[in-house]
């Protein structure tokens, strides 16, 4: 037959890339082109359901495949005397499921901050919308992840340039989403970026000590669990 078993997979995987392809450039262009990325978001109004499959599930997983690859390739300078040691496909995979929700968590909980902070600040927001501004502004900080897939780039130095790249988007698209009060408005920005400031940092503390080995009795557990 013309159309075999390698043919079909041929088309299914060039058009799950495209698809994982399509939710990067979407993240990039929230940084370089914010305003009129943002107005087509608030304009879709989708619903967080619709977000977390299509946008943001597929963004964490690319983000995955590529830090777990480099983790596995180049690995992490690790110990009290830090050296270069790979892990295995199994340490980075049970990594990488960590790290993903962990980012899950990360975003379910700003978004929950996000509604009840915009509620003090005199708001009705739905979660869809505190959902949709925690998905598409914390994308920035994990597409840089990315670059921890190089042995000697810190996870500090993603976060810190992720975070300050996310507060900078956020301020473009927490008020076209969530439309607070123009008074309220820049205060709700304030809180919202110390909240997810705060979220964020702890996230990459525990994946850096990690990643040095500084957590020891947990690389013992993964290995006790690796070993047949």
């Amino acid at each position: 037959m013309p159309c075999g078993d390698g043919s079909r997979y041929f088309v299914v995987s060039v058009g799950v890339a495209g698809y994982d392809f399509s939710r990067m450039i979407k993240a990039v262009l929230l940084i370089f082109e914010p305003i009129p990325t943002w107005e087509r978001i608030a304009t879709a109004q989708r619903k967080w359901v619709s977000i977390l499959l299509g946008h943001l599930l597929p963004l964490l997983l690319v983000v995955g495949v590529v830090e777990g690859g480099g983790l596995v390739h180049w690995g992490k300078p690790r110990g009290s005397v830090a050296h270069l040691q790979v892990l295995s496909v199994s340490e980075a995979v049970i990594f990488e499921i960590a790290q993903l929700i962990l980012s899950l968590g990360i975003v379910f909980l700003g978004a929950k901050f996000l509604k009840a902070l915009g509620e003090t600040f005199h708001g009705r927001h739905s979660l869809g919308q505190s959902f949709t501004v925690a998905a598409y502004g914390l994308s920035p900080l994990f597409v840089l992840r990315m670059l921890n897939a190089f042995p000697f780039v810190s996870p500090w130095t993603t976060w810190g340039i992720g975070i300050v790249l996310s507060a900078a988007v956020l301020y473009h698209g927490l008020p076209r989403v969530m439309q607070p009060d123009p008074p309220h408005a820049f205060g709700l920005y304030l809180v919202s970026i110390v909240i997810l400031f705060m979220i964020t940092g702890l996230a990459c503390f525990l994946a850096a000590w990690y990643l040095q080995g500084r957590f020891a009795k947990l690389d013992a557990i993964v290995s006790h669990v690796l070993t047949p």
